[in-house]
C-alpha cells in the first residue's frame, strides 16, 4: 500500500471495506455545495475501478461519531452509520490538512477545508485504484510541508498545448495534491494590437485563459499568470514596431537561432515606452485570471547595459538600472491589488537590494543542478527575501527527460527550501531549443516535485519510480519509469549539439570552429548506445500488455523518442567520419539515413499534434530538413 505523496502518518489495520455497489457517499451538510467537486470525483473513480455508481447524497452524521472523528464501533452504531463513504467538515484541522480511515464498516474522511476535502479524497482514489472495491483497512493524518506546491511550465519557445492537454496537465497536478500552475509566456498569448509578434504562432486566446483559470480553481489549483517583462522578448523586440526598444541594436536582423533568441532581447528601459508597453501588456492579461499574484519574471537580462542604456549603466550601474525596474513593475501591480513574483537568479548578485522591493513580494529562487548549491538559497535568505525554492524536471534539450538529475535536484532544493523557510515550491519544466520532448515525459519529474514538497520523507529514486509505473501509468511490472530513466544515458549527439552545430554556420562561425564544436561532443560511444537503445525499445514493446489500456498511448512517444535518439547518434557518427574523419566505425548510407530521419519526422509530428499546437514546429521541421540535405550533400 502506497500514497504519493507519501503520508506523513500512515498505520495500516487488519481487514478490509468493501464497497458495494448499494454504498453511498454521504456529504456531510455542514460543508454546503463546497464538497461536491471532490464527492463526484470520488464517485467516478469508484465507477471506474469497479463499474458502481454510488448515491450521492448530503445529510448530518452521526453526533458521536462527529465527536469521535471515527466511525463507531458498537452493533448499534454499525446500524446508524454503517456502509459507504462519509465526508465530514471538522473545523479545528489544518488549512490543507485531511484525515482517512478506512474501517471494516465504512469509510470517513475529514477536513476543514475543500481543499483538503480534495486531498483526502486523492489518497483514497489512489487506493481504490491500487485494490478496486476492497480497500484495506487504514488510518491516514497528513498535512504538507509546504502550503504552496507548483509547476511551471514552459508554454512559449517551442510547444503551446492545446487546451486540453493543459486541463489534463491539471487534473494531473490536482492528483498529487500541486496547488499552483504557470505558463510562461513570452509571445504565446493572443495580445491585443500585437499580432505582429504572435501572427506565425497559434498563441492562447483570452477565453481560453478564463476557461482554465476556472478549470484549476475547481480543482484547489492557482493559476498564476507569468510573463516575460524585461528578458527573454525576442519575438516582441524583433518587431519592426519595437525593435528600437531593444538593448543590442539592430538584433532583429540576426538570423533566427535557439541559442540567440535565449541569451538576447532585452528591453531597453531607458525609453518610457518600453515600460508603457510592459504594464499595457500586463493589464490586458492580469483580468483573465482570479490569482492575486503575478510573475513578471525578470530573469537572464545578459545584455542590459551593454547596448542602448550603456550611458546610465555608466553612470548608475547595472544593479541599479534592474532594481529600480523591478520595482516600478512591482509598485504598479501592488496598486492594482497583486503581489508580485520574479526570478532571483540577477538579484542574487545584489541580494542586499531585495530589501527596496514592495514587502510581500515573492523572489523566485532557482537552480537545476543535482548538486545544486545551497549558495543562493542561503543569501535570499540572509538578505530578508520571500522566496520560493524553484527546481526542475530536467526535460529541455532532451528527447527523454533526466530524471535522475531531476529527483537528486528537486529533493536537494526542497531540502534548502525548509531549512532556509521558504514559502513554497515551484517546479519548474522548461522548452528551451524547441521543447523537443514530449510535455508527458515531465510527468515523471512532476510527481517528484509533488511528492517532495509535500513531504521530505519520500521514497528511493527507485521505489518512487515504481509506485509511478503502477499507480500514473498502471504498469503492473513497475517498470516503466525506471526504463524511462535510462533512455537518457545512451544519448550521444544530443539535441542542443545538434542543433547548435548548425547554427554556428548560420551566425558566422569559422569552419574550424564549427569543429571544435563538434568535436566537444564525444562521438566513440554512439553505436555501443544504439545497441543500449535497442534493448530498451524491446523493453517498451512488452509493456502495453501489463498496462491499462488508457495509458498505452504514452510507450508509442517512447518509443518515437528512443528511434529519434538513435538517429541523431547515427548522424553524428556519420559526420565524425564523413566530414572530420574522426570517426572510424562503421556508419550508414548517407542517402538511407536521411530518409529514416524525414520518415522517423512524420511520425514525430503526429505525436506533437496529439497535444500541441503546431506552434514553433515549423523550426524543428528547419532542423530536420537542414540535417537531410547535409546528409545527401556529403553522402
Amino acid at each position: 500500500m502506497y500514497i504519493i505523496p507519501n503520508p506523513k502518518r500512515m498505520e495500516e489495520k487488519d481487514g478490509t471495506y468493501t464497497i458495494q455497489y448499494q454504498d453511498g457517499i454521504l456529504i456531510d451538510s455542514k460543508w454546503g455545495m463546497s464538497a461536491d467537486f471532490a464527492a463526484r470525483l470520488l464517485r467516478e473513480e469508484v465507477e471506474n475501478q469497479t463499474g458502481f455508481q454510488l448515491l450521492l447524497t448530503r445529510g448530518l452524521l452521526n453526533k458521536k461519531k462527529q465527536q469521535e472523528g471515527c466511525l463507531g464501533k458498537t452493533q448499534k452504531e454499525r446500524t446508524e452509520t454503517s456502509g459507504g463513504i462519509r465526508l465530514l467538515l471538522k473545523e479545528d484541522m489544518g488549512e490543507q490538512s485531511y484525515e482517512l480511515k478506512v474501517e471494516s464498516e465504512g469509510i470517513l474522511m475529514a477536513a476543514s477545508t475543500a481543499a483538503g476535502l480534495l486531498y483526502g479524497v486523492q489518497s483514497l482514489r489512489q487506493l481504490i485504484k491500487q485494490y478496486g472495491a476492497c480497500v484495506p483497512c487504514v488510518a491516514v493524518w497528513d498535512e504538507p510541508d509546504f502550503l504552496n506546491r507548483g509547476l511551471y511550465h514552459d508554454v512559449t519557445r517551442g510547444r503551446i498545448p492545446t487546451l486540453s492537454y493543459l486541463k489534463e496537465m491539471a487534473d494531473l497536478l490536482s492528483f498529487y495534491k500541486v496547488n499552483q500552475l504557470q505558463l510562461y509566456i513570452e509571445h504565446s498569448f493572443l495580445f491585443s494590437g500585437l499580432s505582429e509578434m504572435w501572427r506565425d504562432d497559434t498563441p492562447l486566446t483570452p477565453e481560453e485563459i478564463m476557461e482554465l483559470d476556472a478549470y484549476c480553481k475547481e480543482r484547489s489549483i492557482e493559476l498564476v499568470p507569468s510573463i516575460s517583462s524585461f528578458g527573454h522578448l525576442y519575438k516582441l523586440l524583433s518587431t519592426k514596431t519595437y525593435a528600437h526598444l531593444c538593448e543590442l541594436p539592430e538584433a532583429e536582423k540576426a538570423p533566427f537561432s535557439f541559442w540567440d533568441r535565449m541569451r538576447h532581447h532585452t528591453l531597453d528601459i531607458t525609453r518610457p515606452e518600453g515600460m508603457a508597453l510592459i504594464q499595457s501588456m500586463i493589464e490586458e492579461f492580469m483580468p483573465l485570471f482570479t490569482s492575486q499574484q503575478f510573475n513578471i519574471c525578470a530573469d537572464e537580462t545578459f545584455d542590459l547595459g551593454k547596448g542602448r542604456s550603456k550611458p546610465l549603466a555608466d553612470e548608475i550601474g547595472v544593479e541599479r538600472m534592474y532594481i529600480n525596474f523591478v520595482k516600478e513593475l512591482c509598485e504598479f501591480l501592488l496598486q492594482k491589488g497583486k503581489r508580485t513574483m520574479f526570478w532571483g537568479d540577477i538579484i542574487c548578485g545584489f541580494p542586499e537590494m531585495v530589501k527596496e522591493l514592495p514587502e510581500g513580494t515573492i523572489c523566485l529562487n532557482w537552480g537545476y543542478a543535482p548538486d545544486q548549491s545551497e549558495e543562493e538559497s542561503k543569501k535570499l535568505y540572509e538578505a530578508g527575501a520571500l522566496q520560493y525554492s524553484c527546481p526542475g524536471v530536467a526535460g529541455w534539450n532532451q528527447f527523454v527527460n533526466l530524471m535522475e538529475n531531476s529527483y537528486k535536484n528537486i529533493k536537494r532544493m526542497c531540502g534548502y527550501a525548509l531549512k532556509y523557510q521558504a514559502l513554497g515550491i515551484l517546479n519548474t519544466d522548461w522548452g528551451d531549443f524547441g521543447h523537443i520532448n514530449h510535455p508527458a515525459f515531465g510527468f515523471c519529474g512532476m510527481i517528484y516535485g509533488a511528492a517532495f514538497s509535500w513531504n521530505a520523507d519520500t521514497p528511493s529514486f527507485e521505489d518512487l519510480n515504481a509506485q509511478i509505473s503502477r499507480l500514473e501509468y498502471q504498469d503492473s511490472t513497475g517498470s516503466l519509469a525506471s526504463l524511462a530513466a535510462q533512455i537518457p544515458q545512451y544519448s550521444v549527439y544530443q539535441w542542443e549539439y545538434a542543433v547548435r552545430y548548425l547554427e554556428m554556420v548560420k551566425m558566422g562561425y569559422t569552419v574550424v570552429e564549427q569543429e571544435a564544436y563538434f568535436k566537444e561532443n564525444n562521438i566513440s560511444g554512439a553505436r555501443a548506445a544504439n545497441d543500449k537503445l535497442e534493448e530498451l525499445k524491446q523493453k517498451f514493446y512488452q509493456l502495453p500488455v501489463h498496462m491499462g489500456k488508457e495509458k498505452r498511448e504514452h510507450i508509442k512517444a517512447y518509443l518515437i523518442a528512443i528511434e529519434g535518439q538513435q538517429i541523431f547518434n547515427e548522424i553524428g557518427m556519420y559526420l565524425a567520419r564523413k566530414k572530420y574523419q574522426s570517426y572510424k566505425g562503421e556508419i550508414e548510407s548517407g542517402y538511407d539515413l536521411a530518409v529514416k530521419l524525414e520518415t522517423w519526422f512524420y511520425y514525430y509530428k503526429q505525436l506533437w499534434r496529439s497535444v500541441s499546437r503546431e506552434s514553433e514546429l515549423y523550426r524543428i521541421q528547419n532542423v530536420m530538413n537542414e540535417y537531410g540535405d547535409l546528409l545527401r550533400e556529403l553522402a
